[in-house]
């Protein structure tokens, strides 16, 4: 998968908003031209950056669900945040006080692939360290 920029991770966050958004929106929200947003979006989804455009709904009782804690070093806070921004498994982020810097609440489908995020989360430069709970169920 390409490396992501900030123009990519603030488009997927907003189709994350709404994916069934008009391109015109999406450029608007962007402040690019619709040719861009659109070039953007073709790229992402041919580099497979963005698998497709789907519905929010009720968690499967099969998917895993997961909060990573994770430690960054220095002043690396804004450029993880960027890097973290642009993975899809990444539902919510959150920054904290105490011994972690960030929250990151991650949800995927198969073991595989939260195996996946979870090692290209910790090979992201700044990411000094990272703790990881499975959510087994809600309350």
């Amino acid at each position: 998968m390409q490396e992501l920029d900030d123009l990519d991770r603030r488009l997927i966050g907003a189709l994350r908003e709404d994916a069934r958004m008009p391109i015109t929106r999406l450029a608007d929200i962007l402040k690019v031209s619709r040719t861009t947003a659109q070039a953007r979006l073709d790229r992402l989804l041919e580099s497979g950056a963005v698998l497709g455009f789907t519905i929010r709904a009720r968690t499967s009782a099969d998917a895993l669900r997961a909060i990573m804690m994770i430690e960054i070093e220095g002043r690396s806070t804004t450029a993880v945040t960027k890097r973290l921004r642009g993975f899809p498994e990444i539902v919510a982020l959150h920054t904290t006080n105490g011994g972690w810097d960030l929250v990151a609440e991650i949800l995927t489908t198969t073991i595989a692939d939260f195996d996946r995020v979870l090692r290209e989360i910790r090979q992201i430069e700044g990411v000094l360290n990272s703790e990881t709970s499975l959510l087994l169920s809600s309350l």
